[in-house]
């Protein structure tokens, strides 16, 4: 009976690693591919109902008259008054510092809650009252409290980013292991070192969730935020569209922040692979 080397078995471990690897990649390959047919597709089909005539374009901008304003853009401030690049940036500013506060008070809140109990006890109640208010309806209190600038349209943005935060961080610190929590007492750990060694770390598949979600409803909310005397921001740009009757402009304005919503979902889904790396 006939032995097999170590370097034999160990070279095809690694032969096989690499085959699943290149299937892997493959797949990758095949459906962004897919994606990309998909998108032009949709836009060849939009393109060729308002050439046709289908679809009114008093209504539907066709795709090829976005991308002609999209350009023009860059350099053009009318009809609203800013450029895209000024509404770009003035629509990050409000969304990103909603956005970031509501990680940054959110989730600590959340998994706070979720692991020591008086302190749910002591927070929630007032988290339960305030959760289902819809963050426009902040609107006309918010003039009074912060007036019609910056901090004003940030705090909408976070307080739609807010609550998933909490939800997600909350939910994902429960469902840690009761046999996790026990081994660390048995070795000894305090409460605090297994809310931070065992908990934090259980609850972040959740809490990168609530983050995502986060993510969608500060965009969603941006137009609103910018209905507050905005001079500038891609809610208000959408806005200025639809008093001047400009369906190329609302669309180029919904396109735009689609976009942006694209490229920072990817960021985070790299940011989570990073972070949770250790999970694979």
């Amino acid at each position: 009976m006939s032995v097999v080397p170590e370097s034999d078995k160990q070279a095809a471990v690694e032969q096989r690693i690499a085959m699943v690897q290149k299937k892997k990649r493959q797949e990758k390959r095949t459906y962004l591919l897919l994606s990309i047919l998909g998108i032009a597709v949709f836009l060849g089909v939009w393109e060729l109902a308002s050439d046709l005539n289908l679809v009114n374009s008093r209504y539907l901008a066709a795709p090829s008259t976005i991308l002609k304003l999209f350009f023009t853009k860059l350099t053009d401030p009318n009809p609203d008054g800013a450029v895209l690049g000024v509404n770009v940036l003035a629509s990050l500013q409000v969304s990103l510092t909603g956005f970031f506060l509501a990680i940054i008070i959110g989730i600590p809140l959340g998994l706070l809650m979720g692991w020591y109990g008086g302190f749910e006890s002591f927070v929630r109640p007032i988290f339960e009252l305030v959760r289902p208010i819809p963050p426009v309806s902040w609107i006309p209190l918010t003039i009074v409290w912060l007036g019609i600038g910056l901090p004003a349209k940030a705090f909408i943005v976070f307080f739609s980013a807010f609550v998933p935060c909490v939800i997600n961080a909350y939910t994902g610190i429960k469902q840690t292991s009761p046999v996790l929590i026990n081994f660390a007492k048995t070795c000894g750990a305090s409460n605090f070192t297994t809310f931070w060694r065992i908990g934090i770390p259980s609850s972040m598949t959740m809490v990168f969730a609530g983050v995502r979600v986060a993510l969608g409803n500060a965009w969603a909310t941006l137009v609103a935020a910018e209905m507050l005397a905005a001079s500038s921001g891609l809610g208000y740009m959408i806005l200025m569209g639809r008093q001047f009757a400009r369906p190329d402009l609302i669309l180029l304005g919904i396109v735009v922040i689609g976009v942006i919503g694209v490229i920072f979902t990817a960021i985070l889904g790299w940011v989570e692979n990073k972070v949770l790396g250790w999970k694979k």
